[in-house]
């Protein structure tokens, strides 16, 4: 699939479907067992994240078009600098993906993203791989994000501990991926070109408070859905806990987005909301399709039953926190998934927590945490962040293995090495 996409450029969407096909065969299922997993494979990952995508894309050419994205661009380079602007990414997604699914959040910010490349003349590869890899480090490590959060739970280790734990190995992980984008986007990037015949004038772009309303109005509602649904239930469980959680659904959160979003067009303009809803729609369409052929690649080798494989192969051997970092890297590796990774991962060893020195609350923590060092080694081709990644950052096939997924490895492997490091010290 690798060779497929990089050497002979095949479109990623058919080497994907390629890929599934050859790999059901190979792992013993049928032919209308595979079928049946491709569709349903597809089906899901787009029922989740499809229309999310598209709302993005939708906010993301009001932003452009308006001028919007060029005005928040302008905040932030005045704010951090432009020799600052990686960092300000990497922290901006850091911050975002605690509540917010890190595929969401690089939609939300990809305009503001592309913007500041502009302004600050820095590649959009050093940008796009600093802002992934902040949005990716508190994704696997911080609770309330479903992953760690159920491994917590799997695991019956104190959820305070790991949230605390979870920042301490987040932000070496974090600087570390941006440090890589930094590293090769130079290399190999090219900073977005200003159009000069198409820039905005400055007194026409709409004001701050209104460009920064359709990106931090969804990530709002999306943080107050999780505190909403937390078990201790801060909201109580009447009808305004469930109306918060309402609004604060991905897919309702960035639809008041896009009504959000609308504002920005000035009624001078010669354009409709019509022609800029499709210009979003337009993006949006390879950007689903890719997607979801991702996860019917990854729905096929889940279906392959390669997570009871990894657990009788590795069960028996005593690594201590080795052990749930290995699984869950394999797992990641293999069918694409952090949170598949990291829920199946923790059902694993869960039983051998006691065996491994593990049996106690820092012990339990820790576990936690190597599983969501795992679950970030490796992104490549059968995960949708990847592609999200790619394809919104302007990168081919090739680019984003150099980049994006380098950055998960070295992630990966810091954030074991910060965990056996803890371990060392506290159990």
């Amino acid at each position: 699939m690798i060779v497929a996409s990089s050497k002979f450029n095949v479109h990623p969407f058919l080497s994907l479907l390629a890929a599934g096909i050859f790999m059901g065969f190979i792992g013993g299922l049928s032919e209308a067992e595979i079928t049946k997993t491709l569709m349903e494979g597809f089906g899901k990952t787009l029922g989740s994240i499809g229309i999310i995508i598209a709302f993005g894309t939708i906010i993301g050419a009001y932003l452009e078009k308006s001028g919007g994205a060029m005005s928040l661009a302008n905040w932030v380079i005045k704010k951090v600098g432009k020799k600052n602007s990686a960092l300000a990414m990497n922290l901006t997604g850091f911050i975002v993906s605690i509540p917010v699914y890190c595929d969401s959040g690089f939609i939300i910010l990809s305009s503001l993203m592309k913007a500041v490349s502009k302004r600050s003349n820095i590649p959009l590869i050093v940008l796009g791989v600093s802002l992934a890899s902040g949005l990716y480090a508190t994704h696997v490590f911080i609770p309330p994000t479903p992953g760690p959060l159920a491994a917590t739970a799997a695991l019956d280790a104190d959820l305070g501990l790991v949230i605390m734990l979870g920042f301490v190995v987040a932000i070496p992980v974090a600087l570390t991926g941006m440090f890589w984008g930094k590293y090769i986007g130079n290399k190999i990037g090219k900073p977005i070109a200003l159009d000069t015949k198409s820039t905005i004038e400055q007194k026409k772009l709409p004001n701050t408070t209104k460009s920064f309303a359709p990106l931090l109005v969804p990530i709002i509602l999306i943080a107050l859905n999780s505190i909403a649904a937390y078990p201790t239930h801060p909201f109580g469980v009447g009808r305004f806990a469930e109306f918060l959680q309402f609004i604060g659904h991905p897919v309702i959160a960035l639809f008041i987005g896009v009504a959000l979003a609308f504002q920005l067009r000035q009624k001078k303009s010669k354009e409709t909301h019509t022609q800029w809803v499709a210009q979003g729609l337009k993006q949006a369409g390879v950007i689903i399709l890719i997607t979801g052929a991702g996860g019917a690649f990854g729905a096929i080798l889940r279906a392959t039953g390669i997570g009871d494989y990894i657990g009788e192969t590795f069960s028996g051997m005593e690594l201590g926190l080795l052990l749930p970092f290995l699984i869950a890297a394999i797992l990641k590796t293999a069918q694409g998934s952090s949170t598949v990774a990291i829920i199946t991962t923790a059902a694993i060893i869960a039983p051998v927590m006691e065996s491994f020195g593990l049996d106690t609350s820092f012990g339990r923590a820790l576990a936690v945490l190597a599983i969501g060092a795992g679950a970030m080694t490796v992104s490549h081709i059968n995960d949708s962040f990847f592609w999200v990644v790619a394809q919104f950052t302007e990168m081919d096939t090739k680019t984003a293995l150099k980049s994006q997924t380098v950055a998960t490895l070295l992630q990966g492997l810091v954030g074991i090495g910060v965990v056996l490091v803890l371990g060392l010290g506290l159990i």
